[in-house]
């Protein structure tokens, strides 16, 4: 039996959320895919990129507080969650757009009734 992402130290049900969004709904996938190619996906299913999210996620994976990143850890980190982020921007500049729209119809109810008449 899977466990869901929020297992994973730092991450909670909203995560669980955002990442069934971006196609990933376990720990173990999570933890086989790694916090880069995770993040992208969250950026790429249109979640709003934010460091703090992100170094969260890095140091669940490795089992510590998010809190718990500093010094030349922290800049490191910054320097990877800036490329995912620019890479992002690179491969699809209007995805964030989209996806504030998705949330915005979704919450009026707009893609829910489309997707039950799929």
């Amino acid at each position: 039996m899977s466990k869901p992402v929020s297992s994973i130290r730092n991450l909670g049900p909203a995560a669980d959320r955002a990442f069934a969004r971006a196609g990933i709904t376990s720990a173990e996938s999570l933890r086989a895919m790694g916090p880069d190619t995770a993040y992208a996906r969250l950026l790429a299913a249109g979640t709003k990129p934010h460091f703090i999210g992100y170094y969260a996620l890095v140091m669940g994976l490795q089992g510590r507080p998010w809190n718990d990143c500093r010094g030349a850890e922290k800049t490191a980190l910054r320097k990877r969650f800036e490329a995912l982020k620019s890479a992002g921007d690179k491969r699809d500049p209007d995805a964030a757009g989209r996806a504030r729209l998705d949330a915005a119809l979704d919450r009026i109810g707009v893609i829910a009734s489309q997707k039950k008449n799929c």
